[in-house]
């Protein structure tokens, strides 16, 4: 009952805040309600001492509970379907993401945290890979806004100049699908970008394959999540002077619910309306950890990093998108 006392009024703080981002976001689907939950979050930070036990049980626990719900989006079908092409794909695309985060990271001097979220969030699903990862490596609120922030720029830039360079390019229906599915960061981009296509080419066939080809791309969360976290655990065991450090405490077992509740979705014939309230429980859930960590980022730190994280977004962003069509015109999806 203390424990629920404690944590209940930053908990209602974060809901309050999360409402008119979750409606803001709707309205204006590109920017999204996590980056409008973080802005107005950071707008009201000079009260959050006052909830700090809430707010950070929203930033972490709600986060990590969000991400189990989204699994109810998955249909393991649907990722088959996709085939291994769209796999092979994945596997250059995540390779160039991480090895452009690592060594340009180092380069630019950057805390490794930040650099594993830009580049998680660029090769994976964006917010959503963001929000997954943040707990594994436990992360720090202002790295998380840092690289919320960085997606959320090239979300909109991608949107605007794909479709353009697609048609430059003379790629067809399945082969502009397959570029935006995986190079293109967060889902709502990823469909705004296929949609002018689609529109463009008169038919749904791009719209479609990229929404298969992103959500297939969504579910590297579990393996990257995993890998991160034996890498975490056994970073910390040698920092740590302790005998007492346990691999069970870093593990991120909300990643095993994430995989259930797609096989769940998948074979138990939830009606749809269900699995979608469900998924937009979770996106809500998101936009209300996102407030939180908006009330913990001090802007200062923030400012101070300046323009590094983007360029590295950028480099990313880059490295992911030229990956993606390399392989593409190896392997003939054109």
């Amino acid at each position: 009952m203390n424990r629920t006392k404690q944590i209940a009024p930053g908990i209602i703080l974060c809901i309050i805040i999360a409402a008119p981002a979750w409606f803001l976001g709707k309205s204006f689907p590109l920017i999204g309600a996590p980056v409008f939950g973080i802005l107005l979050g950071m707008a009201m930070a000079k009260i959050s001492s006052k909830f700090n036990n809430g707010i950070k049980f929203t930033s972490k626990k709600i986060l990590q509970y969000s991400i189990i719900l989204l699994g109810f989006e998955m249909n393991l079908f649907n990722v088959l379907k996709v085939g291994t092409q769209s796999l092979y794909v994945m596997l250059f695309t995540l390779s160039a993401a991480f090895l452009t985060a690592f060594f340009l990271g180092k380069a630019l001097k950057l805390e490794g945290k930040m650099t594993t979220l830009i580049g998680v969030g660029t090769s994976i699903c964006g917010g959503s890979a963001i929000a997954a990862t943040a707990p594994v490596i436990q992360a720090k609120d202002e790295d998380v806004a840092h690289a919320i922030s960085t997606i959320f720029l090239f979300n909109i830039i991608a949107v605007f100049i794909f479709p353009s360079l697609g048609h430059m390019l003379g790629m067809t229906d399945i082969g502009f699908g397959m570029w935006a599915g995986t190079a293109v960061n967060d889902t709502s981009s990823v469909v705004a970008a296929a949609t002018a296509w689609s529109t463009a080419a008169g038919n749904n066939t791009a719209l479609a394959f990229a929404t298969i080809v992103k959500l297939t791309r969504t579910l590297m969360i579990v393996p990257i999540t995993l890998v991160l976290a034996v890498y975490t655990a056994k970073k910390s065991r040698a920092e740590s002077s302790r005998l007492t450090f346990k691999f069970s405490r870093i593990f991120p077992w909300f990643v095993l619910w994430f995989v259930l509740a797609s096989i769940v979705n998948t074979f138990a014939g939830i009606p749809a309306q269900v699995s979608h309230s469900l998924v937009e429980i979770g996106k809500f859930m998101i936009t209300m950890a996102m407030a939180a960590i908006g009330l913990n980022t001090n802007m200062v730190k923030l400012v101070k990093n300046g323009l590094k994280p983007i360029f590295l977004g950028l480099c990313c962003w880059f490295a992911v998108a030229a990956a993606s069509l390399a392989v593409q015109t190896y392997i003939n999806i054109w």
